[in-house]
């Protein structure tokens, strides 16, 4: 059963999916038509799921579920991922892929592949204070508060060099 995002509780659980490339605004409303037709009929052993989507800066989508409706679980999040999936064979991108870290700069979103974050980190692409997108969050209230931070308050932190010590 499909409600509007605004309308999907705070607690609600939520999965972000990442485009690995901007999302056309044509690609937006194939995304926006495919989602309403799946969360209008998303069940959970045989009782609907109240659900929502939302697409944000052309790149990431954005699946929600109110779990003290009727919680998603096993099968039902296997449902998800297929839509998911045949999203991506029908945009011919890549949503699934967890292989590229996301930065917001002048309200574009800037993808940097994982394997070369130390390098652009010392190269000056991004640093400690770069908003980055934490893509981990759970919940919709967490989406509002967690989802855009400075990079070294997320997992992103790792990847940031440690200050030299001088003796």
């Amino acid at each position: 059963m499909n409600v509007p995002f605004q309308d999907i509780p705070g607690h609600s659980r939520i999965w972000i999916f990442q485009s690995d490339r901007r999302l056309s605004s044509k690609e937006v409303k194939i995304v926006n038509d495919f989602l309403k037709a799946f969360t209008d009929r998303w069940l959970v052993h045989g009782r609907p799921v109240r659900a929502s989507f939302d697409v944000r800066f052309d790149h990431f989508v954005i699946l929600a579920a109110d779990e003290a409706y009727n919680a998603p679980s096993g099968c039902s999040i296997d449902d998800s991922v297929r839509a998911i999936r045949e999203l991506e064979g029908m945009l011919g991108t890549k949503l699934l892929d967890r292989q590229q870290a996301a930065f917001l700069r002048d309200n574009e979103v800037i993808l940097i592949p994982l394997a070369q974050l130390k390098e652009k980190y010392a190269a000056g692409i991004w640093n400690e204070d770069t908003l980055s997108f934490n893509n981990l969050v759970t919940s919709k209230d967490q989406l509002e508060t967690h989802w855009i931070v400075p990079a070294v308050q997320n997992w992103m932190k790792r990847y940031i060099a440690a200050p030299r010590v001088s003796t």
